[in-house]
């Protein structure tokens, strides 16, 4: 997928994130820090039925978009969904487990390019 191409779909997560009442979203840049994808979109649920619900229908909305290709983990947890949409990863916490992990200090920070590796 193009640079232009994955903007555009980082802006439509954000926008099914916003209108499902995910909070605190947060898109995080990863270009040139790894190859594993170009941006990462951290939010927060209420509640494990609320990150259940937005995992699920984030995955739906990117199947009608044409992305089949995505990849839920964190299936089993009722505090955190990663979904994989190739070029780009969203991460959904518990505000809890969001402020344990950190990700968006780790991942904003600047990383050396010696260290940049996947």
């Amino acid at each position: 997928m193009e640079f232009k191409e994955i903007n555009i779909l980082k802006k439509e997560i954000e926008k099914i994130l916003n209108e499902n009442k995910a909070q605190e979203i947060q898109v995080i840049n990863l270009k040139g820090k790894t190859s594993i994808a170009d941006f990462m979109i951290v939010a927060s649920g209420s509640s494990s039925r609320h990150i259940q619900a937005l995992s699920e229908i984030l995955i739906e909305e990117l199947k009608k978009k044409g992305i089949n290709n995505c990849k839920l983990e964190g299936r089993n947890s009722n505090e955190w969904k990663l979904i994989d949409a190739v070029d780009i990863i969203v991460h959904i916490f518990h505000p809890e487990k969001r402020k344990f992990y950190n990700l968006e200090k780790m991942w904003s920070e600047l990383i050396p390019k010696e260290r940049v590796t996947v």
